[in-house]
Formats: C-alpha cells, sequence, structure tokens
C-alpha cells in the first residue's frame, strides 16, 4: 500500500515533467521513463499549460497529508514547488503556494524550505493579483516564522504590506493580516512600517477579488 502511493506520486512527478514545454531546468530532477506511468497518467483533452496545472493540483492535494511528506521529500517536490513561485503562468503559482502552505507545519519540511532560501520567492507572492495566492503566501509567512527566520519573514517591507492587508475590504485578508500583525511582529516594528508608509504611496497591490 505505502509502496503504492510512492509510485503513485513518483508518477505524478513525472507526468508533470514530461508536460513541462518551457525548457527551464528544474532542480527536482526525477529519470523516470515515461512508460512507468502508463498505468497511473489520465488521458489529457486539454492544452499542456492545463496539464501541468491539474498535475501541480495533485501534488499540492497530497501535501494536505503528512503521511506522505517523506515521499515528497525524497521525490523534491518541495523543490518543484519552489520553482513554479516564479511562473508567469498564476495558477502554477497559485497551486505551488497552496502546496508550500500544506507542507511547512512540519519542522523537517519548514527548515528545508528555509535552507533552501525560500522565504524570499514567498514574499514576493504577496504581490500576486490571486487572492489564493496571496493568502497562502500570508499563512506560509506565519508558519514559517522561527527566532531564526523572524527577521526576513517580518522585515519592513512585509510588515507594511500586512498593514495595508489589514485595511482590505476583504475580510478574509484584512483578519489574516491583523493576526500577523497582532501575533508574529512587536509594536515597534509595527510602528516603524506605519510611519514610513504615511511618507510613500508605493507598496504592493490589493490582489483582486
Amino acid at each position: 500500500m505505502e509502496l503504492g502511493r510512492l509510485e503513485y506520486l513518483q508518477a505524478l512527478v513525472t507526468e508533470f515533467q514530461v508536460t513541462d514545454s518551457t525548457g527551464k531546468k528544474r532542480r527536482c530532477s526525477l529519470a523516470l521513463s515515461v512508460s512507468s506511468i502508463s498505468s497511473h497518467a489520465r488521458p489529457f483533452s486539454f492544452s499542456l499549460a492545463e496539464a501541468k496545472e491539474q498535475v501541480l493540483a495533485n501534488l499540492a492535494n497530497f501535501a494536505y497529508d503528512p503521511s506522505n511528506y517523506e515521499y515528497l521529500r525524497q521525490l523534491q517536490v518541495l523543490d518543484l514547488f519552489l520553482d513554479m513561485l516564479t511562473e508567469d503562468n498564476e495558477t502554477l503559482v497559485e497551486f505551488a503556494m497552496g502546496g508550500l502552505c500544506n507542507l511547512c507545519l512540519d519542522k523537517t519540511n519548514k527548515e528545508y524550505i528555509l535552507e533552501a532560501n525560500g522565504v524570499e520567492p514567498i514574499i514576493n507572492c504577496l504581490s500576486s493579483s490571486n487572492e489564493e495566492t496571496v493568502v497562502s503566501a500570508v499563512t506560509t509567512l506565519m508558519f514559517l516564522t522561527t527566532p531564526r527566520s523572524r527577521a526576513q519573514t517580518t522585515a519592513l517591507p512585509v510588515v507594511e504590506c500586512m498593514l495595508r492587508f489589514s485595511l482590505s475590504a476583504n475580510t478574509r485578508l484584512s483578519n489574516l493580516a491583523s493576526i500577523f500583525l497582532q501575533d508574529y511582529c512587536s509594536p515597534p516594528q509595527v510602528e516603524e512600517a506605519r510611519n514610513l508608509s504615511k511618507h510613500t504611496a508605493v507598496g504592493i497591490p490589493l490582489p483582486k477579488d
């Protein structure tokens, strides 16, 4: 049963790579043959981009289950998710960000993401126009905040961004940002960001409703 699960996840990763027509080299580089996934693969009647989105969504869903964490690390899916954060396809970014959000509650996964310099691309996702991506990015920054990483996860631009989000008409986003400011930022940090915001009109745009 467990072996079958690993093989299925391998098939998903390979399927994603087979449908990757961008030519961009991925850090995740499994060498499985296409024939090895024939018993698992589903027939696709849509474009390569849609196929990639479907497979990445499946991988992100598997990231919900802690029993899959070891397999996902073994298959370098965390690297794959991190790589996808810089894609132009907003749907791929959304699913990758959601997958990382699911994974980073685990201590080993958290440490891996931090060691892989994953905080910066996650922070960049705060500027996405996709609400789901932004919500996942804020939540992930919360989960990744440790005494060692706090200086980066609560850097001044991030705190400024959370101040703006806390004023959003989007209740889901404003509530999440308010929790971030209250639980993860010190009062001096919030005050500094608030004072700086008074003197600049530049900020991370709010996601579209």
